[in-house]
Parts: C-alpha cells; structure tokens; sequence
C-alpha cells in the first residue's frame, strides 16, 4: 500500500514524545471496508497512534489485516487482538491501550476526510501547548448515505462559540438533531481514564454513553467547523438499520435505562450546571424517545409493554424527571392511549429518524 504523510503531521517523532491523537477502530469482521478507514487515518503521520481493534473476528482476514498494517507501521498502528465482546467492549480496549494525549473513536465503516484531518491535528497541537486545558474537541460529520448524491452535514455553528475555548455556560440551544454523538467529538485520554468510563459488553448503541457520561467532566470545549468524519449509511446489517434496532430492542433499553440511572444518581451535583443538565436531560429525551418509537413500531404487544415498564421505570426513578419528559411534545406522543396515539407517535419515529438516520 501507499501512504502519503502531510504538512506538519509528517513530522516523525523520534524523540519518543507523547503521541497528540490516539484513534481506536473498532473492528469485527471488517475485511470490506477497514482499508479505506486506516488508510484515510494514516495520512496524520506521526502526531497519531492507530489502534486497530480486533474484536474477535473469526469469519475474514482482519485479524491478518491489521496485523499487516501494524508491521508496515510500527511506529504508527497498534493491532489489538481480544475474545469478542462488542462495539462497547473494543472502545475499552482502545481507551486501555490509548497513549495519545487525546482520543478518537472512528468505525471500521467510515472515514475522515484529509483537509480536516490535518486541520484538527493543527488545532490539538496548539492547544496542547496552551495555558489552558481542552477537554473536548468538537468538529462536524456527514451522512455518507448510500444512493445519496447530497450529503447531510450535521454542524454546530449556531449552537457552539468559535474561534475560542468555551463552557458549558457559553453554549445556546441544543435543538433536536443537534447533539454532540461519537462522530463529532474528540475527548482528552486523560479525562475518559479519570472518570472511569466503562461501555457494556455484548451490547450495541452504547456510543450513546459513550458520549453522555463524561461530560460532568468536560470543562473547557472547542469547535471546530470542519467536515471531518464521515459515517457512512447504508449496509443491511448495520446497527442503526431500524428493523436491526427492533431486533435489538433490549439492547436499546438497557442503554436508556443506564442513561436514566447516571443522570439520576448525579442529579443534585449536574443541576448546579444548568446547561449542562439541560443538554443531558434533553438528550435523554431523544434516547427515550427513539425506545418508545421503535417499540410502538414493532407491533407486537410484548413490546408495547416493555415501553410501559420503561417509563415506569423513569418515574420509578425520579418522578419530577418523568413528568418533565412525559409532558413534552416527545414524550407526550409517545404516551398517548390507543391505536390513534401510536399514530401520532410516527411524528417522533420522523425526528428519530432525522437524527439517528435508521431507515
């Protein structure tokens, strides 16, 4: 293969410096497409550590695959090879054998593009050098939907100052499409070890807490406006698929209901923040929501009574916090009575699919 290192990113660290960016891929099964993801990775040189995730893959050629790239790039790649224990399970690994000064997480499937790689690396290298500490790096990421000639840019302009490092105070209003997911954010090493961030095993859409539970932990934030990741759409056995999600359904659930017991449990330390608390309580809205629609959507009633226990299980847990919700424009569809309220629950399948793009 050829590689090609750029710009400031090239340069060689021989002084065996600390790396700038540790980026873990995931892999389970990847031989298709984890090329073209490496490949658009290696082009940070030197400021970066690629840990290849080998999640158990037992039915291709990647194991083999990252073991090639780790022996063409020593200095570069690590190949990281464990029993299988899902998505959730290999972050851990890649976070376990991180040493970069902060850290990324970039799926087998997708990729990052070139300009704004580099335009992040720059931007990590300035900080790292700064009076003050980054604990979180936002930037933009594209829906690389298949079939779809125009891409959907997912950006944060009107929500995030620039040019500045910022708090949690200085942020406007999250409106629905617009939360911070595993795409979007860069965090320091440091900060995710220090708040002992552990993913479930065996349990897909855990990228969810992944993205939830440090935060009381981030103080100081940047955005940058650059269309860096690009998480591709389209394959039928992906996770966000919405007849792969019912299929999973309990997966689901079990993430909500870890959502709902961290927030709850930290509520009288969280509320002292009050944007900080709003963006989770918000974006434990949209979780929740996306439960209850993908159960009303399954048809069956075994399901429908699940989303009953769910929110049970919410008002069991903080009653203040359930009204809240329940009385909400999401909440409040996804609750209605009888095969007319279900309908009217298709209004939050639509923002749902907005956000999470299952189809």
């Amino acid at each position: 293969m050829c590689i090609q290192f750029y710009g400031r990113a090239a340069a060689r660290r021989m002084d065996g410096r600390m790396k700038l960016l540790s980026i873990a891929i995931p892999c389970y099964n990847s031989e298709r497409y984890m090329r073209k993801c490496i490949d658009s990775l290696l082009t940070g040189g030197e400021d970066v550590e690629i840990i290849i995730v080998d999640d158990g893959s037992t039915k291709d050629r990647t194991a083999e695959i990252a073991d090639e790239y780790a022996a063409e790039f020593p200095t570069i790649v690590k190949a990281v090879h464990k029993e299988n224990g899902g998505h959730g399970s290999a972050v851990n690994a890649g976070i376990d054998n991180a040493s970069g000064l902060y850290f990324k997480v970039v799926d087998s499937d997708d990729w990052v593009k070139q300009d704004a790689y580099l335009q992040v690396l720059e931007l990590l290298q300035e900080m790292a050098g700064g009076n003050s500490v980054l604990d979180m790096l936002v930037s933009n990421y594209v829906y690389e939907k298949e079939g779809e000639k125009r891409k959907k840019v997912i950006q944060y302009r009107h929500i995030l100052p620039q040019g500045k490092l910022f708090t949690w105070e200085d942020c406007h209003h999250f409106t629905k499409g617009h939360y911070i997911l595993m795409h979007s954010v860069i965090f320091r090493t440091k900060l995710l070890k220090e708040c002992g961030i552990r993913l479930p095993e065996h349990t897909f859409y855990v990228d969810n807490i992944y993205v939830f539970e440090p935060l009381p932990h981030v103080k100081n934030m940047y955005y940058l406006d650059v269309n860096f990741y690009r998480y591709y759409i389209g394959r039928e056995d992906q996770s966000v698929n919405e007849e792969v999600m019912i299929s999973r359904i309990d997966q689901q659930i079990r993430v909500n209901k870890l959502m709902i017991d961290y927030l709850v449990e930290r509520k009288q330390e969280l509320v002292k923040n009050k944007r900080l608390y709003q963006y989770m309580r918000n974006y434990l809205e949209i979780i929740t929501t996306v439960s209850s629609v993908l159960l009303i959507r399954s048809g069956t009633e075994e399901n429908l009574q699940k989303k009953k226990e769910l929110w049970n299980y919410l008002k069991e847990k903080d009653r203040k916090l359930f009204t809240w919700m329940r009385s909400g424009i999401m909440g409040g569809a996804m609750n209605l009575p009888g095969r007319g309220g279900r309908k009217i629950s298709l209004e939050g399948y639509r923002i749902c699919q907005k956000i999470f793009k299952f189809n």
